[in-house]
C-alpha cells in the first residue's frame, strides 16, 4: 500500500437518506435550531437530537428589507444513526418554551439546554434536560443556586472534560457578550460560577459555535461583533490542574470570517460548515467547508492546508455548493459529521447531510456505523495532491541551501582523533563491565526473544509517516501565520546524507552533596525567565542567572521524579519529539514558536512533549537548555519526558563544552560543582520510551546486543556507562548503517567497539517486540529527519546548523492520536552579518565554543570517504 494522508483537506458532504413512519416523525425545514449527539444506552444505539428552532420565515415588515424567522418550535426529535430513521419524541414533564438560537450540549445519556429566543423574547436563563436513560424519555427542569449567566441568544454551550457545563458570549438584548460561565455538572447544588480566565481573551460575539474537544479543551470560533462585523479567530479554554482558567488564540490561517455557521470535533479536528458573512452573504466557494486540525495547529479546505486568506475562483464542487447555508445544525457520531437544516438566501432547508473525518480514521466501531448506511464519497477525500507546481518546486529545500560548501566540508573531514579515544575507553570499560553472554552475543534466527511489554500486532499498520512534511519558510522565519508551507517527503534531496558527530561517554563523579530545602518556585522562576519563545535573547555578558545552589536544588527536585520513573517510559499519544539540541537554545526556542510550547498558554493540556538525550555540548547555551527542560518537567511531570544521551555523561561533557560554559559562566568553583550535579542526574535519566506500545524512542540505537525491550528494562538507574554493560554502550551509540542495502553488523566510525546496525536488525527487532517504528536521534541529518529500513526507522536531530558548519535543518516529529506521524522543520538562520539580531546561536563574540568545535569536529557527512586515520583505527566487530 501507498502512503496515506495525514493532513486530510476539509471533507465533502453529501444528501444522507433517512426515513420516518409519519409526516410528523420528519424534522421538516428549520434554521436556528441544536442537533445533539447523545451516546448508546443499553436499549438504544447512538442518536441525534434536534430540538427547537424557526421552522418559516416571514418578509420583512413596514417595507423593511431582510426577512424575520417565524414558527419557532419546542418539538423534539430523534434520529438512530445505525437505522437512519427519525422520530418524533414526546417526552413526559414540561417541556421548555419553544425557542431558537439556543444552545445545547450532551452530558451522558441526557440533553441540556439553556437560553435563546422565542415569540415572547428572551427565553429564561433555566436550564432544561431531556433525560434519555430509559425508554420512557422525560423532560426536567435543573433547579441552580444564585446567580447564572441570564437570559442570551446567540451563544454556545458545552461540556467540558465530562464535567463542567461551559458557556460564552451571546446577545442578552442589551449588548454583545464576552463573559464566560461553568457549571459543576458533579457538585450539588448546582451553581454558576462566572469565571475570569487568564491569557488572551476572545472579543465580545454572538452566533459563533463552540465544541468541546474528547480531551477537555473548549474551542470558540468565529463570531459576529457588536458591530455587526465576522469574526475569523479562534480561542481554546483550558482548565489547569489548579483548578483555573486559560484562554489561548489558536494558531492558524483561517479560510474566512463567519457567524451563524456549525463546528463540531471529530477527533482533534474541529469540522466548520458554511456561516453567514456581513450584511447576511453565505460563506461560499472553498472556505464553504473547513477543519481546523488542533493537532497540527493549521486550517484546511477542500484543497488542503490554508496559508493565506483569498478569494478563490468558483469551485464546481458540490459539496461546496451543498453548505452555503447559515443558521443549520451539526454534531459527530465515531468519525461521521451530520448536518442538518439551515437557510440558504429566503429558503429554509430540511436536507440532511453526512461527511467522514478521513478514509483512515476507526474511532468507533465501522461495522456498527455502516450497517445500513452508506459510505461517504472516497474520491472526494482525496490526500495531497503529489503533483508539482512552479511554486511547489521552487520551495523544495535543495543541496545548494541545506548541503555544504567546501569550507565547511573540510572542516567536517577533520575528525576527532581525541573523540575516538574517549569512545574506544568506553568501549573498554563496557566490555569489561559486561559479563552476560546474553547481551554480548547476536541471537540466531532459532532463539526466542524475551517477552516483552508490547502488546501491538505485528499485523496492524497504525504508524504511518505522513507523505508531506511541515516547513517554515527560511525567509520568514518566527511568523507562523502564512508562512506554513508542506514539502512532500521524496522531494528532500538530502535524505541518505548523514552527518556523525562526535558523541562520546564515560562514568559520572561520586561527589555526594548534601540535602537542602528547596526554595519555593525555582522552577517556575526559570520557566519565566527562559520559557520565551518569540522573545528569548541571550544573556549579554554570558553570566548565567542561577547559582550552584540553586542548581543543586533543581537537580534535586528533578531527580526525585526520575527516581520514580521506568527505565522505559510507557507514553500515549499525541506527542511531539524532539532530537538532539545540543545547547542551541536558540533552536529550542523557535521550535516552540513555530509548533507550540509546553504552557498552559501553550499546547501542554492536549499534548505531550519527549526529548531524546543530547541537551549539552557543541552549542553556546547548554546551562539554558538543560535547567529549562528539568524545570518543565518538574511543572509537567506527567506530560514532559526526558530520556539519556551519550553526550548526558561527565567524561563526554568535560571534553564536549559543557563543562568549559559551566566555568566560563558561573565561575571555576561553582562551574564545576553545578557540571558535576548535572551529571549526577544524568545518571537517573530513563533510558527509552514507549508510545502506545507501537513505537520505541531511543538516543542511539539497538546495536549488536538489543534484542528485545525487557533487556533495556532491566538497566538499573542510577548506571553510569562504564558499569553499564554493551546493552547501554549500543543504546547510546549505535547508528544504522549508511543505507538499507547494508544489511548485518559494520564497524563504526565513531571509533573502536562501536557498532552499526542494518535494515534487517531493525526488521527483526520490530517483529519480535510487536513494534512498528524506531524513532531515534544521535546523528546530524540535513534534513532533520530521515527514514531507513523501509521507514521502520526515523533518525531525529533537532539542532540547525550543528556546530556552525553543517547547514543542516532541524526538525521535531508530531505523533498524532492515529498514530500519523508529521515531520515539522525549521531552516538554519541567516548568517550574523545578514541579520544578527535573530542569531541568537551565532554572537560573534563567543568563540570559545567556536574554537571547541575547530579543536573536536564532528567526522564527515555519511556516505562520504573517510579519512584513512579513521579506518585504520576501526576495530572488527
Amino acid at each position: 500500500m501507498g502512503s496515506k494522508p495525514w493532513l486530510y483537506p476539509a471533507p465533502a458532504y453529501r444528501n444522507l437518506e433517512s426515513f420516518w413512519d409519519t409526516d410528523d416523525d420528519a424534522p421538516g425545514p428549520r434554521c436556528g435550531h441544536t442537533l445533539t449527539a447523545v451516546a448508546a444506552t443499553k436499549t438504544q444505539g447512538p442518536r441525534l437530537i434536534l430540538f427547537g428552532g424557526a421552522t418559516a420565515i416571514e418578509s420583512g415588515s413596514g417595507g423593511a428589507p431582510g426577512i424575520r424567522l417565524a414558527g419557532v418550535t419546542n418539538c423534539i426529535h430523534s434520529y438512530d444513526v445505525l437505522t437512519r430513521k427519525w422520530t418524533r419524541l414526546r417526552p413526559a414533564g414540561e417541556p421548555p418554551s419553544p425557542r431558537a438560537a439556543h444552545a445545547a450540549a450532551a452530558v451522558g445519556s441526557m440533553v441540556v439546554f439553556q437560553g435563546g429566543i422565542g415569540p415572547a423574547g428572551h427565553s429564561t436563563d433555566d436550564l432544561y434536560v431531556l433525560d434519555l436513560t430509559n425508554d420512557k424519555f422525560k423532560w426536567h427542569r435543573v433547579v441552580v443556586q444564585g446567580q447564572g449567566p441570564g437570559p442570551r441568544y446567540g451563544h454556545v454551550m458545552d461540556l467540558v472534560a465530562q464535567r463542567y457545563l461551559v458557556t460564552v458570549s451571546g446577545n442578552d438584548g442589551k449588548r454583545v457578550l464576552s463573559d464566560a460561565w461553568v457549571l459543576d455538572t458533579a457538585q450539588k447544588p448546582y451553581v454558576w460560577q462566572r469565571l475570569n480566565p487568564e491569557g488572551d481573551r476572545p472579543s465580545a460575539r454572538m452566533y459563533a459555535t463552540a465544541s468541546a474537544r474528547s480531551d477537555g479543551m473548549f474551542l470558540l470560533c468565529g463570531g459576529r461583533d457588536a458591530s455587526g462585523t465576522p469574526l475569523a479567530d479562534a480561542y481554546g479554554l483550558l482548565m489547569h490542574r489548579n483548578g483555573l482558567w486559560e484562554w489561548t488564540l489558536a494558531p492558524g490561517v483561517s479560510p474566512s470570517p463567519r457567524y451563524q455557521h456549525a463546528a463540531v470535533f471529530v477527533g482533534a479536528r474541529l469540522h466548520v460548515t458554511g456561516g453567514a458573512l456581513r450584511g447576511g452573504r453565505a460563506v461560499e466557494g472553498d472556505a464553504a467547508i473547513a477543519v481546523l486540525d488542533t493537532a497540527a495547529g493549521v486550517w484546511l479546505d477542500r484543497n488542503g492546508l490554508v496559508t493565506s486568506r483569498v478569494n478563490k475562483a468558483p469551485s464546481d464542487d458540490p459539496s461546496l455548493e451543498s453548505m452555503r447555508r447559515c443558521r443549520h445544525a451539526a454534531a459527530s457520531v465515531g468519525v461521521r459529521i451530520y448536518v442538518h437544516g439551515g437557510l440558504k438566501g429566503d429558503i429554509l432547508l430540511d436536507d440532511f447531510l453526512v461527511a467522514e473525518n478521513s478514509q483512515f480514521q476507526t474511532d468507533v466501531n465501522p461495522s456498527a456505523l455502516m450497517s445500513g448506511s452508506p459510505r461517504s464519497n472516497s474520491p472526494n477525500l482525496s490526500p495531497f495532491s503529489s503533483t508539482s507546481t512552479p511554486d511547489d518546486r521552487s520551495e523544495t529545500p535543495t543541496s545548494g541551501f541545506l548541503g555544504m560548501d567546501k569550507d565547511s566540508m573540510e572542516k567536517l573531514a577533520e575528525a576527532s582523533a581525541a573523540e575516538a579515544k574517549v569512545a574506544n575507553a568506553v568501549w573498554q570499560s563496557a566490555q569489561a563491565a559486561s559479563a552476560s553472554p546474553e547481551e554480548t552475543s547476536l541471537s540466531d534466527g532459532n532463539s526466542q526473544s524475551a517477552e516483552t511489554t508490547s502488546e501491538g500486532s505485528d499485523t496492524e499498520a497504525d504508524v504511518r509517516l505522513h507523505p508531506r512534511a511541515v516547513v517554515v519558510a527560511k525567509e520568514t522565519v518566527g511568523n507562523l501565520g502564512g508562512m506554513v508551507r508542506q514539502l512532500s517527503l521524496d522531494q528532500f534531496e538530502n535524505e541518505s546524507r548523514r552527518m556523525i558527530p562526535s558523541h562520546n561517554d564515560l562514568s559520572n563523579p561520586t561527589k555526594k552533596f548534601a540535602r537542602q530545602r528547596s526554595p519555593q518556585g525555582l522552577h517556575k522562576k526559570i520557566i519565566s525567565t527562559l520559557l520565551r519563545p518569540r522573545n528569548w535573547k541571550p544573556p549579554v555578558n554570558r553570566k548565567f542567572f542561577l547559582d550552584s545552589y540553586e542548581v543543586g536544588e533543581l537537580c534535586y527536585a528533578a531527580e526525585q521524579i526520575f527516581m520514580h520513573e521506568t527505565t522505559v517510559l510507557q507514553l500515549k499519544a499525541p506527542i511531539k519529539v524532539f532530537g538532539d539540541l545540543h545547547g542551541q537554545f536558540g533552536d529550542l526556542m523557535r521550535l516552540f514558536d513555530e509548533y507550540g510550547f509546553p504552557s498552559t498558554a501553550g499546547d501542554i493540556t492536549y499534548i505531550d512533549y519527549l526529548f531524546l538525550g543530547d541537551y549539552v555540548d557543541r552549542g553556546q547555551h547548554s546551562l539554558e537548555t538543560i535547567t529549562l527542560l528539568l524545570a518543565l518537567k518538574i511543572e509537567y511531570p506527567d506530560n514532559v519526558h526526558l530520556i539519556r544521551g551519550n553526550h548526558e555523561a561527565a567524561d563526554i561533557n568535560a571534553l564536549f563544552g559543557f563543562r568549559i560554559e559551566c566555568i566560563e559562566r558561573m565561575g571555576e568553583s561553582d562551574g564545576i560543582w553545578a557540571w558535576t550535579r548535572f551529571n549526577q542526574l544524568f545518571n537517573y535519566l530513563p533510558l527509552a520510551a514507549l508510545i502506545e506500545k507501537k513505537i520505541i524512542c531511543m538516543h542511539g540505537g539497538i546495536g549488536r546486543s538489543i534484542n528485545s525491550v525487557e533487556q533495556i528494562e532491566k538497566l538499573e538507574r542510577p548506571i553510569t556507562m562504564d558499569a553499564g554493560s554493551i546493552v547501554l554502550m549500543d543504546l547510546l551509540w549505535s547508528d544504522p548503517t549508511e543505507n538499507d542495502s547494508i544489511e548485518g553488523l559494520r564497524p563504526n566510525a565513531r571509533g573502536p567497539g562501536l557498532v552499526t546496525f542494518g535494515p534487517d536488525r531493525v526488521t527483526d527487532f520490530c517483529k519480535r517486540n510487536k513494534l512498528q517504528l524506531i524513532i531515534r536521534a544521535h546523528e546530524c541529518v540535513m534534513d532533520g529527519f530521515e527514514r531507513f529500513a523501509q521507514g521502520q526507522l526515523i533518525t531525529l536531530f533537532s539542532a540547525t546548523n550543528y556546530c556552525g558548519t553543517a547547514n543542516n535543518a532541524g526538525a521535531i516529529l508530531v505523533v498524532g492520536r492515529e498514530l500519523v506521524i508529521v515531520p515539522k522543520l525549521i531552516h538554519p538562520l541567516p548568517p550574523p552579518f545578514q541579520s544578527p539580531e535573530t542569531s541568537p546561536e551565532r554572537v560573534t563574540d563567543e568563540t570559545w565554543m567556536q574554537e571547541l568545535n575547530i579543536q573536536r569536529p564532528p567526522t564527515p557527512t555519511r556516505g562520504r570517504p573517510q579519512p584513512e586515520l579513521d579506518r585504520s583505527s576501526l576495530a572488527y566487530i
